[in-house]
């Protein structure tokens, strides 16, 4: 070992310096890592507490006047370069469908300005890449062998995958945040029904577990911290339920709300039907997780073929090898 560090130079004192200083950055790194981060929940809280204000003045808005409220959105959503962009363009009516804002809220993105930002990248970020890719391709010479054609379907393939960038990550984010809302949900059910069942309001239980379920999850803390509001300040609880399935997308969401809006309706005992809830959400993310298992096996196949079979025939075969080569 010595000798093939003297080739390079090297002694093993510097090598078992520079390892203990690695393992003294890392060591450090991890330490200060959760601290530099802040407290993300915090943070998230006072968006929502901020989103609940907005709902607030959106209601005594539009309460007061319906076509005052719409010119107060128009004229904030026109405010900055992204929004000018936006209206000049007018991207709103050439890209904007009910299937993008619902992503949008889904990712956690609610009100005027994330729409306008979006709409903003998916102009900008085609361009920036575009330029980019024509410095490379035009500047630098790469793909010099190619055709032209070639390397200009090149370049509206690089424009084309830069259009989509931002709904791509918009899909990631709302598919994480969707992931985290259901492995939170039925234990946000149970602490719903303890909260029913102690005699608290439908309101005061939502927010008390809003409260408590923000450990576990984040998204799910807010999404029910916006359900309080709304619940409080729409004049129908079922409009307020439809929202919570909306920003979701979760069928076990749905099936609470609707649950919630015949127990309503019809008077029947909201601790029984969340009892029921509460049980068939567990059953689901039981059969979730069940699933997820079952698929280990053939996902494992092709890594154990690659890199654990040759090193355990190494580990077998390298004494009888060495002890072969020995007596030869």
């Amino acid at each position: 070992m010595e000798d093939i560090l003297e080739t390079f130079g090297l002694s093993s004192q510097i090598v078992l310096s520079a390892i203990v200083a690695i393992g003294v950055f890392t060591t450090l790194l991890a330490v200060a890592l959760p601290a530099l981060g802040g407290n993300k929940l915090k943070t998230r809280m006072k968006a929502v507490a901020l989103e609940r204000d907005q709902i607030r003045a959106r209601e005594r808005a539009r309460l007061a006047s319906e076509k005052e409220r719409s010119r107060g959105l128009r004229q904030a959503d026109n405010r900055g370069i992204a929004g000018l962009v936006v209206e000049q363009l007018n991207l709103r009516k050439a890209l904007v469908d009910d299937k993008t804002v619902a992503n949008l809220r889904a990712a956690g993105y609610r009100g005027q300005r994330p729409l306008t930002m979006f709409l903003f990248a998916r102009v900008t970020i085609p361009l920036v890449l575009l330029a980019v890719a024509s410095f490379y391709i035009f500047g630098f010479g790469l793909l010099a062998t190619w055709p032209a054609a070639a390397r200009i379907l090149v370049l509206l393939l690089v424009a084309y995958f830069g259009f989509y960038v931002p709904v791509i990550l918009v899909n990631n984010t709302a598919s994480k945040r969707r992931q985290s809302i259901m492995r939170a949900w039925p234990d946000a059910l149970d602490l719903l029904l303890i909260c029913v069942e102690s005699g608290s309001s439908i309101e005061a239980a939502f927010r008390r577990v809003a409260e408590e379920i923000g450990i576990q999850s984040i998204p799910l803390a807010e999404e029910l911290i916006l359900l309080t509001a709304e619940l409080s300040f729409l004049p129908d609880r079922k409009t307020a339920y439809e929202n919570l399935v909306a920003r979701t997308g979760l069928d076990g969401v749905k099936s609470v709300a609707t649950a919630l809006i015949q127990a309503e309706r019809y008077g029947t005992p909201l601790g029984q039907a969340l009892r029921v809830m509460a049980q068939e959400n567990r059953d689901m993310r039981m059969n979730a997780a069940e699933k997820k298992a079952a698929g280990l096996p053939p996902k494992l196949t092709v890594p154990m073929i690659m890199f654990f079979l040759p090193v355990l025939f190494a580990v077998i075969l390298g004494p009888a090898v060495i002890r072969v080569l020995g007596l030869a």
